[in-house]
């Protein structure tokens, strides 16, 4: 079994650029991290690149004309650091087709909702604010929509009666940590299959095989 050639985009801190690199490290997930790209200079997670020897580049957005042009400096890079699949950990940038079409459904990120519900930015207080009694994170292809692609995982966290914002988004990225890598190593097995639409008006779907691709709530 070939080991998945990543590359990882981060814009801050990097936490789940942590845990793909623990899991890598432990035996748990058969991968390579062959480039960090990040557009801000100050990212965290370009310090935990070189801590374990990943090459890490800053390609800052602005120094672009168009959104097109950046992501096509990004594809090169990318590719000329062999990565062939693509993580979004924490990557704060919407992906053009310039992007997309260069990894067509090799591009893959981790939302703190559980989708369709609550796309978008400061989905925790979303939840929060909604009511409901559970949510999660959800592992998901990347489209052109805002967090619209197809579901690979899910894990539900449950949501106490005390919970603000940062206590439930605490829990949340706990069980991103854990998620990410595991759906990174069912696509290292080649469990994952993308399901074409049925239908003109129908949906890509994704079959996991032999697993189960919805984590429950755990103990509170």
């Amino acid at each position: 079994m070939q080991p998945l050639e990543l590359g990882v985009l981060a814009s801050g801190s990097g936490s789940n650029l942590q845990a793909i690199l623990d899991a890598i490290k432990k035996g748990k997930l058969n991968a390579r991290v062959r480039l960090v790209l990040t557009n801000k200079s100050k990212a965290y997670a370009i310090e935990r690149a070189k801590r374990v020897g990943v090459p890490a580049m800053v390609i800052r957005h602005n120094g672009y004309e168009s959104r097109e042009a950046f992501d096509q400096a990004m594809v090169e890079a990318l590719r000329e650091a062999g990565v062939e699949w693509v993580v979004l950990a924490g990557f704060m940038r919407l992906l053009t087709p310039t992007f997309l079409n260069a990894f067509p459904m090799r591009v893959l990120n981790i939302h703190p909702a559980l989708l369709p519900a609550f796309p978008g930015v400061d989905a925790q207080q979303q939840a929060l604010d909604y009511g409901v009694r559970a949510t999660g994170c959800t592992v998901h292809f990347v489209d052109a929509g805002t967090d619209t692609g197809p579901i690979i995982a899910q894990s539900v966290v449950e949501i106490r009666d005390d919970d603000t914002r940062d206590s439930l988004a605490a829990r949340v990225i706990a069980r991103e940590h854990v998620l990410f890598p595991t759906v990174l190593q069912w696509i290292a097995e080649g469990r994952v299959h993308v399901v074409p639409p049925q239908t003109p008006e129908g949906r890509t779907r994704v079959r996991v095989e032999g697993v189960s691709a919805c984590l429950g709530v755990k103990a509170r």
